[in-house]
């Protein structure tokens, strides 16, 4: 079937030459896809890291008063600290180790350690078999977390270096961080390659299926999920920065999700997600900069 396929759009002349536009963007795209394969391997050890910090410190994850639990500070606290040893800690000393391990940026960490005692009094105390066990195995796994995350952030500065040599707009829209724009150009290679926004659509997988049954249409419809998965992943997390940064894109967000009582943030953040492909069609193949629209209340 497949050599039959390419057999027939060489014959009909539907298959088109390699762009070098498209050659212009290999580097970025190994890149990008790295970069989402070591997010991959974060989120897997995270979830480790709340199983294990579940085992150790019962109520942490709940009661943190950290905003962040993987961030620099609260790591440290986990991977050093048992709840005895935050109970018997010198209040004065807690809130110096805190201090020195959040870079002096956290606020107010004299309450914090006043919290981190209270949860650590309330927490239910592990069997002191598994104790060593426990400890050892969520001090790698935090271990692999930083590793993890210097490998990103190392990524993220060479992957906004190479952005800067391909002619692109997207980075003009404001909440659309180097990375995201990079991952879609990355991905899209030559704009030219698509008749129009809906064939870019298409090839990133965000339609939807319909079904459908004589006079019956239901109103749930799934992505079809059928292409790009990687161009998908950053159009949907630029959709998401979208929603924080973009008051456009904000109010538009809000208005899908308040369409429906089920699936609200999915539905809300994949229509978003749609919106922004015309966006980014109209923006790679015009070469024009983002023109802030004025959103109607």
């Amino acid at each position: 079937m497949d050599a039959w396929l390419i057999a027939e759009r060489v014959r009909f002349g539907h298959l088109r030459p390699f762009s070098e536009k498209r050659l212009a963007t290999q580097l970025l795209l190994q890149l990008t896809r790295y970069r989402l394969h070591l997010i991959k391997l974060l989120t897997i050890e995270q979830n480790r890291a709340c199983n294990l910090i579940f085992l150790k410190f019962s109520n942490y994850m709940k009661d943190s008063p950290f905003s962040n639990s993987f961030g620099k500070a609260s790591l440290a606290v986990l991977g050093n600290l048992f709840p005895d040893d935050l109970v018997n800690m010198d209040l004065e000393q807690l809130v110096s180790f805190i201090t020195q391990n959040g870079n002096n940026r956290l606020h107010e960490p004299e309450n914090m350690a006043k919290e981190l005692k209270t949860i650590a009094r309330n927490a239910y105390r592990l069997n002191p078999k598994m104790k060593d066990s426990v400890h050892v195995t969520l001090a790698m796994t935090i271990q692999n977390i930083e590793y993890f995350k210097n490998q990103i952030k190392r990524l993220d500065k060479l992957i906004a270096r190479e952005l800067k040599a391909i002619p692109q707009t997207l980075d003009t829209i404001p909440g659309i961080a180097p990375v995201f724009a990079a991952g879609i150009v990355a991905e899209i290679g030559d704009i030219s390659r698509f008749d129009n926004e809906a064939a870019l659509a298409q090839y990133a997988g965000l339609t939807s299926s319909r079904y459908q049954s004589g006079n019956f249409e239901a109103e749930e419809r799934r992505l079809t999920k059928a292409g790009n998965r990687y161009l998908r992943y950053y159009l949907v997390e630029a959709a998401n920065s979208l929603r924080v940064h973009n008051e456009e894109y904000k109010a538009y967000y809000y208005s899908k999700y308040n369409e429906v009582n089920k699936h609200q943030h999915k539905r809300a953040l994949v229509l978003t997600a749609r919106k922004f492909v015309r966006l980014v069609f109209a923006l790679l193949s015009k070469g024009q900069i983002y023109q802030k629209q004025e959103v109607k209340m």
